[in-house]
């Protein structure tokens, strides 16, 4: 017998459920990936993320043929790939993991229409969360949740499957199987704009997570929001991709404090997928009725570029933001504090910071993002009156970056700024800013907003809807 497995966010051989199936079913077992138009060009479109993507497929190749396997590339779409391939290899079967987003589960319904035409059985497995089924993650009234908290008490009732191991040898796929090969960035059309990104694949997931591990987790409690002392894993793109599994990463989780946050992050992951899962409208509109269509959002062109760019006058919000254009990523501390200054102090719609993000991150993910987003502009699940989640850039930074490790990191034309100003540069006497080398205004943006004036205009515009 021969089974493929289609693989897309789950790419490691590690705790891979679906492939470890698909192993026990068939003698030949072929793993395949296809590239999806609709994704590569559709409007979460990303250059670096792509690219990430090509090195996980790369690795996983490597990896397969090591082996005694490969990975077939195919190009198109999946309903029409699948079947076709099957029917040319003689294959009874189709394994894959279950995704949660309604673009996901809209190709999951189509692929496995088009295998049952073909007399072909699809099979869904788990393997992309902690969690095996968030859809049975409910209340006592057999309801979704929309709160946090009481999802996560349910939630950490939930049994746990076995991890499961990597196999050691795969079944070769045989010489009639043309395996394609792993296009490059430009072959797609794409460019690769962050100059420092993390490096894909299974391989460097397993060393960052292996190192967090041994050297981050007990303290991760105290560090993760110090945003200059490098206290969080960064294994957020990893476990996008799947190239690590967030069911082995739970349990591997030692005890302690800094190990039980972690666990609470991971929850979130989880959280935010099984709201999407629920509601898919989601990903369009605000969660909360009383906000769709009611808020009157800016649509300032010039300041929304301003903030994209790094410019707003604000540091800690200019640090954010020009690290996610170099790194491909962003401390989680700071993409609050740039998604509240972009949603209250600016006023924008929250579905354009959403489209940003998506443009440039390497673990952006619909479920998170958007749930994140919908989350800081208050008008997204677990609600909170606007107020909470309207934050003073300046404040934040006295706070979680006091020593200005973080702002003078990505703002160089600050260095020398002395830190009583760092946090408002704009306070610095005419001379001192001559003699430190930043004149506000001219080495460095003069603030886009007053942000006492924003929060008051702020507070009105959710007043008034509510």
């Amino acid at each position: 017998m021969t089974a493929l497995v289609w693989l897309r966010r789950d790419l490691r051989l590690r705790d891979h459920p679906a492939l470890r199936a698909a192993l026990a079913q068939a003698d030949h077992v072929i793993p395949v990936f296809c590239f999806d138009p609709r994704l590569l060009r559709g409007r979460h479109a990303s250059g670096p993320r792509t690219q990430f993507l090509l090195e996980c497929l790369a690795d996983l190749d490597h990896t397969l043929r090591r082996r005694g396997s490969c990975l077939v590339v195919r190009h198109g779409a999946p309903q029409r790939e699948l079947p076709a391939l099957a029917r040319e290899l003689g294959a009874d079967s189709v394994h894959y993991s279950a995704d949660v987003g309604p673009f996901a589960r809209q190709r999951e319904a189509a692929v496995t229409a088009a295998l049952a035409q073909a007399g072909i059985e699809p099979r869904a497995h788990p393997g992309l969360f902690v969690v095996d089924d968030l859809a049975s993650v409910t209340s006592a009234a057999g309801r979704p949740y929309t709160v946090f908290t009481p999802f996560y008490r349910t939630w950490l009732a939930q049994q746990r499957r076995p991890v499961l191991s990597a196999p050691r040898s795969l079944p070769a796929p045989g010489s009639g199987v043309d395996p394609g090969r792993v296009p490059t960035l430009a072959e797609l059309g794409l460019e690769q704009d962050v100059t420092e990104p993390l490096a894909g694949g299974e391989r460097a997931g397993r060393t960052a997570l292996n190192g967090f591990l041994a050297e981050g987790v007990a303290g991760y409690e105290r560090g993760r929001d110090a945003i200059g002392r490098g206290g969080v894993s960064q294994l957020s793109p990893y476990l996008h991709f799947g190239c690590i599994s967030a069911r082995e990463l739970e349990h591997r989780l030692p005890p302690g404090s800094g190990a039980d946050a972690f666990r609470r992050q991971l929850c979130w992951r989880d959280f935010y997928a099984h709201v999407l899962r629920h509601f898919p409208a989601n990903a369009r509109r605000e969660h909360q009725p009383r906000y769709r269509g009611t808020i009157r959002w800016s649509h300032a062109r010039r300041r929304f570029d301003a903030w994209c760019e790094g410019r707003t006058g604000f540091p800690l919000v200019d640090a954010g933001m020009r690290q996610l254009r170099r790194e491909g990523w962003m401390h989680n501390r700071a993409r609050l504090v740039v998604g509240s200054f972009l949603t209250k102090d600016l006023g924008i719609d929250w579905r354009w910071g959403e489209r940003w993000f998506m443009r440039w991150l390497l673990d952006g993910d619909m479920a998170s993002n958007n749930g994140n987003w919908q989350w800081i502009a208050s008008v997204g699940v677990d609600p909170q009156p606007a107020f909470r989640r309207l934050y003073n850039p300046a404040r934040q930074q006295a706070s979680f970056d006091p020593e200005g490790r973080y702002v003078r990191e990505y703002l160089p034309e600050l260095r020398s700024v002395p830190d009583a100003h760092l946090a408002e540069p704009w306070t610095m006497p005419r001379k001192l800013q001559e003699q430190v080398g930043c004149v506000i205004g001219q080495d460095y943006p003069e603030p886009i907003v007053d942000h006492a004036l924003a929060r008051r205009a702020a507070l009105a515009r959710y007043r008034a809807v509510t």
